[in-house]
């Protein structure tokens, strides 16, 4: 049976990273969910892609950070912060897909 992220991450954010970019940090309960998703790869560009709806050329950047047990994530802004179209300056609400990540 799949397990959703909620059960394995303690904070699931996103926010600005320039005017061009954005962040999603995904920083788990302990050290055991930390290894598991990186050894298996359950968090990777592909996945990243089809949860974002985005090419995974917009991906920048997948990093694993042992010491807090988090990932980040940096991507492409679709549209720049602050830019006539743009929904959310401080990119703090773009988080909601990773919330469905499952494993």
């Amino acid at each position: 049976m799949k397990r959703n992220i909620l059960e394995a991450a303690k904070v699931i954010r996103s926010k600005n990273a320039g005017p061009y970019e954005l962040t999603f940090d995904i920083m788990f309960k302990n050290k055991e969910f930390y290894e598991m998703f990186k050894s298996q790869q359950i968090i990777n560009r592909k996945q990243m892609a089809g949860v974002l709806k985005i090419d995974e050329s917009d991906i920048l950047n997948l990093v694993w950070f042992a010491p807090a047990n988090a990932v980040k994530i940096t991507i492409k802004r679709p549209i720049s912060s602050g830019a006539p179209g743009e929904t959310d300056i401080y990119g703090a609400q773009q988080h909601a897909p990773l919330l469905a990540i499952e494993f």
